[in-house]
């Protein structure tokens, strides 16, 4: 491990990079999500000064799904748009984690006010580069079984 202002000085030289690495820049919160099999964002704006018993009862309540389940990932969003925070359990308890844009920059998150919406971990990588997770213009995955294929 490292000192935070060591954190916080390659965290700022990373933003000034004329490239960005989609795996280095969202390593740290995707440590949270992988292994997921579900990932849902909680539409619409969340109160932030909700902590844990506050996001897992809202999860239970407007999204109508178990905070309990370590295969499921929540996201949610503040009003402003400029911060994340991602709840997931974690065998014995919950995992809680944050990330907060500097100035001026704002997450692309859904307008639609849906209880949960279920999106893939690439979906994850744009949201966390402030690309809009509907992107219309990219293929899908597409998954083939050997049998049903004409290759």
């Amino acid at each position: 491990l490292f000192r935070s202002e060591d954190l916080y000085s390659r965290l700022c030289a990373d933003r000034d990079a004329e490239s960005y690495d989609v795996g280095t820049q969202t390593a740290m919160m995707r440590r949270f999500i992988d292994g997921a099999e579900h990932i849902y964002l909680a539409c619409g704006a969340t109160d932030f000064r909700k902590q844990i018993p506050g996001l897992s009862t809202l999860v239970r309540s407007r999204c109508h799904l178990d905070p309990f389940q370590g295969s499921n990932v929540f996201i949610f969003c503040n009003k402003k748009r400029d911060a994340l925070k991602v709840l997931r359990y974690d065998r014995n308890g919950f995992v809680l984690a944050s990330k907060k844009l500097m100035e001026d920059m704002r997450f692309q998150w859904p307008k639609t006010e849906e209880e949960a919406k279920e999106i893939t971990p690439r979906q994850v990588d744009w949201l966390l580069m402030g690309i809009s997770i509907e992107q219309k213009k990219v293929f899908r995955d597409v998954r083939i079984q050997a049998e049903s294929s004409r290759y």
